[in-house]
Order: structure tokens, then C-alpha cells, then sequence
């Protein structure tokens, strides 16, 4: 059996397609029903990032957790550390083949949405959204991990 060509390929990562079985409804989807990895490099699997700062206190220092209550600025501060762990492995966004977000509240999705195509762009990895009652710390309303390939 062969495969489809994908929709598109990364621009940074010729092994990463977005897969779309009907590309005339791309405009109307804010992720990839699906991602192909073909000869793949090795994988970087980043834990969940929250508004929290990445290096923090265990057990809590509940007064390095001060999150904003904005949905806008939570999910910016859990992408800027999620950013630095791809740019410390020479990685970028495109590299991205599937986000996983837990969000308190689901009726920020849309808000969320907006805010991660800051940092994605058009790029649109494969993406799974779990609401949830609670996060790690109090007032934490996002959590973000992504896993990433690096180009062979």
C-alpha cells in the first residue's frame, strides 16, 4: 500500500508531514489531525510546563508560584520555557509533531488557540486537549507538553 503525500512538509524538518484527508478544510483546523514521521530522528519528549517558572522549589515554595490569571499569560509563560528547551536542543516549533494541552477551564480553547499560534505560527502539529480539574499548583490554569523530532 502507499502512502499519501503530505499535505505539507516541515520547513525544518523534511521528515515531519502534516497529514489532512481533506484539504480543503485546513483553513478550518487550528492543529493536524495527524503527523507522519518518516525515517525518524530521535525524539524529545518535553515534560508539561505550566505558568510556573521551570526550575522551582520540591516540595513548593507556593511564593515561586505566582501565576497571572490571564489564560493569555499563563499559556505564554508554559510556551517561552517550552521554547527554551527546543532551542537549547537546536530544535524550533516545526519540529513539534504532537502538543498535548490540560486546560482547567475548556471554554478558554479558542483564547488558548490564538495564543499558541503565536509561538507556532502556521505550523500545526498533531494536538490533544484534556480538561482537567486541577493542575500542580493552585491558580495554574494550562499545562503544555510537546514531543519533538530532531532532523536526521
Amino acid at each position: 500500500m502507499s502512502r499519501t503525500k503530505p499535505y505539507r512538509t516541515s520547513p525544518t524538518n523534511p521528515n515531519i508531514g502534516e497529514i489532512h484527508t481533506d484539504p480543503s478544510r485546513v483553513k478550518d483546523m487550528p492543529y493536524a489531525p495527524a503527523i507522519r514521521v518518516e525515517t525518524p530522528g530521535d525524539l524529545l519528549f518535553v515534560s508539561g510546563a505550566t505558568p510556573s517558572p521551570l526550575y522551582h522549589k520540591h516540595p513548593h515554595d507556593w511564593s515561586e508560584h505566582d501565576h497571572p490569571n490571564d489564560i493569555r499569560e499563563q499559556a505564554r509563560r508554559a510556551m517561552h520555557t517550552i521554547q527554551g528547551i527546543l532551542e537549547h536542543e537546536g530544535l524550533t516549533w516545526t519540529d513539534v509533531v504532537k502538543i498535548t494541552k490540560f486546560l482547567t477551564d475548556m471554554r478558554e480553547i479558542e483564547v488558548l488557540s490564538a495564543t499558541l499560534k503565536e509561538f507556532l505560527g502556521d505550523w500545526s502539529p498533531a494536538s490533544t486537549t484534556i480538561c482537567v480539574n486541577s493542575l500542580s499548583t493552585p491558580g495554574a490554569r494550562i499545562e503544555i507538553e510537546v514531543l519533538a523530532v530532531f532532523p536526521k
